[in-house]
């Protein structure tokens, strides 16, 4: 009689591997969010999933506590990284479309928080907790990606409205959102000082939506604006502070990105050593080779590198002084490292998985042919790997402070 086969090794979370990292507050919720399976079927329907999130809780860590979140930050008053990273790996892990959709809730909701407009508008982001209204962050246009400042979307003062007139592409949410917020120019003349932002609402007069079809099921696409009208309070803050908006919100949320390809390479790993314990050639387990030992061996050695870049800038992060606006190192090479590392090395673990599963890994439904596919765009959005490097060689040879 055959006896069972034990279950295969799986790599425990980083709040679990690295807990110097974190305190007990991150355990815990990582504790809960280990509890998210596969079957949580909601995660995987993109008109479900902040519903979902919401019952969940983990709409909560986008909101500080002092502004109607949750607990997280040393004194209430700032969104924990460390704890979107918990987060975003292990949604990551189990529905990369789920870590989509909850990171572009947190990239629409924050410009509220940094414009210092969340008593403002408490009313929507009680709504984004709860997962009643889905956020979404309109930047990238056709001719405007990492260059944000050459952004050719304007708004226009008429009366006690605004009018806004351009294109975006490749926005996440399109379809799904209740509001986005749409940076426009106000001030053409200024250059990229007359950038603002505005809190759109998805029925705006003169708003139109079109889908971007993916490889992965992910709700994306355009908006176009043609003299598409908002109230005078739809402006975030003051006219000119948009592009601080934007990246001070990229900036809080990059670090994240980083969590997420850790999910997604940690996933691929689980399943690859699973995959070689059971899969038998030439008379022996796969996993007995030497070959696939060393496969194993670099992507296990990549994943905890990639891991480290992480806990280390989320942490820094978190560490930083409350009066720091940047809250890290200023020169933002922490973070610019640990996207970029994870986001590579991520790509490599998914792709060896890949190979170790054979053809069974490029096959429809198979979960390393989800995770190759999934993977990739997190090595483009939030800023692709070259402006990540440009970030790390530019403040290595800068001047001396």
């Amino acid at each position: 009689m055959n006896e069972p086969k034990p279950a295969p090794r799986k790599i425990r979370p980083s709040w679990a591997a690295f807990p110097t990292f974190f305190d007990g507050a991150h355990r815990a919720l990582g504790e809960e969010c280990d509890k998210i399976g596969d079957d949580d079927v909601a995660l995987h329907d993109p008109p479900r999933v902040i519903p979902r999130l919401g019952q969940l809780g983990l709409l909560q860590l986008l909101v500080p506590a002092n502004q109607g979140g949750g607990a997280w930050g040393a004194d209430g008053t700032a969104v924990d990284v460390r704890a979107l990273c918990v987060a975003r790996e292990a949604l990551a892990y189990t529905s990369p479309l789920a870590d989509s959709i909850f990171a572009v809730q947190g990239l629409g909701s924050h410009p509220i928080l940094l414009a210092g407009e969340g008593a403002k508008r408490a009313s929507v982001l009680a709504e984004v907790v709860r997962g009643e209204r889905v956020a979404a962050f309109a930047l990238t246009e056709p001719e405007a990606g990492s260059d944000v400042a050459s952004m050719r979307t304007t708004a226009r003062r008429d009366g006690d409205t605004w009018l806004l007139d351009g294109d975006k592409v490749f926005i996440s949410n399109v379809g799904i959102a209740h509001h986005y917020v749409v940076f426009a120019n106000a001030d053409p003349a200024a250059g990229k000082k007359g950038i603002s932002a505005f809190l759109v609402d998805a029925n705006a007069e003169g708003l139109l939506s079109e889908p971007i079809a993916m490889s992965v099921d992910h709700p994306l696409g355009r908006l176009s604006m043609r003299s598409c009208r908002v109230p005078a309070s739809a402006l975030l803050g003051e006219v000119g502070m948009g592009l601080r908006l934007a990246l001070g919100t990229l900036d809080v949320f990059r670090t994240s990105v980083g969590a997420a390809a850790v999910g997604m390479a940690r996933r691929a790993v689980d399943e690859s050593i699973a995959r070689v314990t059971r899969r038998t050639q030439f008379g022996k387990p796969l996993a007995d080779f030497q070959l696939t030992q060393a496969a194993l061996a670099d992507m296990a050695t990549e994943l905890d590198a990639a891991r480290l870049l992480v806990c280390r800038a989320a942490w820094e992060k978190d560490a930083a002084r409350p009066d720091d606006a940047t809250r890290g190192r200023g020169d933002g090479v922490s973070v610019a490292m640990a996207k970029m590392f994870a986001t590579e090395a991520a790509q490599r673990i998914i792709d060896r998985g890949v190979q170790l599963f054979g053809g069974l890994g490029v096959t429809e439904g198979n979960v390393l042919d989800r995770l190759y596919r999934e993977i990739r765009p997190l090595r483009i959005y939030e800023g692709t790997t070259e402006i990540q490097k440009l970030i790390i060689g530019g403040a290595l040879t800068a001047p001396p402070r």
